[in-house]
């Protein structure tokens, strides 16, 4: 094995499909995974998007989580700053009372949405609230930590589960959280990579060795997509890079039908910032994939690779999966 391998869900509502569709796609996918041998299966927090069905994304993780019997299955990320930390810890440990140790938290900073619908989600919070995540992180610590004596507030289900708990980060903030904190650290270069390489060096240096964690455990996440040829791939790819144009032009819609071609769709300037969003996507056939995979762990180092596919069609999604799986064991 190459490296191990973890699966990024966001549910993805393909166009001419619905959010019905995307769950039960998404609950498929990760069956397909298990018996694949993914380590873990994430799925990730947004809300008022179209073209995404994870906004509840407890509610996601349990379903999945009961559709199989050994995958990890949890939050890539949560969005601390939209719950307060009790409610969370209550969620995610009565997740682990159900499925114990199979449970996964992760946490972003970010609010994974627009400016109205953030404050529709966080409507009982101050502002100068707004930015306590450190201090949230060490609450939500807490609460899912062994109680300790006198302690007036306890998750239940949640105290003395222990949820293995990831800082995700797009920036140096997030690496530089998750040194001083001990934990492990997943960053989001599969739509920021520009400050990948930065923020992994700042990660280890910084490091700060925790009873849970003596070693720093970096995970970087990537855009994967594999078929049978090269020229099938790049096909397949150009869900996502109209999906990122949409983005660059502040449009949201369901996940693109693929194009032959992303001519004509684009100006230059809207194709360089795609790209550099982009920057770390796999795409290719197994034998052009294998070589960039060998690349990016050589540069990286990471100790684990989580993938996001968004390709719309699910039989072609879960083909690039195996694809992935078998070259990742060659």
């Amino acid at each position: 094995m190459l490296v191990p391998l973890s699966i990024l869900d966001l549910a993805p509502i393909a166009e001419g499909r619905s959010a019905a569709d995307a769950l039960r796609e998404s609950l498929q996918l990760a069956r397909h995974a298990e018996a694949l041998g993914y380590r873990r299966y994430w799925v990730a927090e947004h809300h008022n998007m179209d073209g995404v069905a994870s906004s509840a994304t407890a509610v996601l993780i349990g379903q999945i989580a009961a559709a199989t019997t050994t995958l990890r299955v949890g939050s890539g990320g949560i969005m601390l700053p939209n719950h307060a930390p009790l409610t969370v810890a209550e969620q995610f440990g009565t997740l682990a009372t159900l499925f114990p140790g199979r449970i996964d938290l992760g946490l972003g900073r970010a609010p994974g949405t627009d400016g109205p619908t953030m404050r529709a989600l966080r409507r009982h919070l101050s502002s100068a609230m707004e930015d306590r995540f450190p201090e949230d992180v060490r609450e939500l610590q807490t609460y899912l930590a062994p109680a300790r004596e006198g302690q007036v507030v306890r998750a239940i289900p949640g105290q003395g589960t222990e949820v293995p708990i990831w800082i995700l980060g797009s920036s140096l903030y997030g690496a530089q959280l998750a040194a001083a904190f001990g934990l492990p650290f997943a960053f989001a270069s599969h739509f920021a990579p520009a400050q990948l390489m930065q923020a992994l060096q700042l990660y280890r240096e910084g490091y700060r060795p925790s009873p849970a964690q003596p070693r720093p455990q970096a995970m970087v996440g990537l855009n994967v997509v594999v078929a049978d040829s090269d020229a099938e791939a790049r096909r397949l790819y150009t869900s996502l890079q109209q999906r990122f144009l949409g983005m660059q032009r502040g449009q949201r819609g369901p996940l693109p039908r693929p194009v032959d071609c992303m001519d004509g769709l684009w100006s230059e300037g809207e194709r360089l910032a795609v790209e550099r969003m982009l920057a770390e996507s796999l795409v290719g056939s197994p034998d052009t994939v294998r070589a960039a995979l060998r690349e990016t762990l050589a540069r990286t180092g990471a100790d684990e690779l989580i993938v996001n596919c968004p390709v719309h069609d699910a039989d072609a999604r879960r083909h690039s999966y195996r694809l992935l799986a078998e070259l990742n064991q060659a």
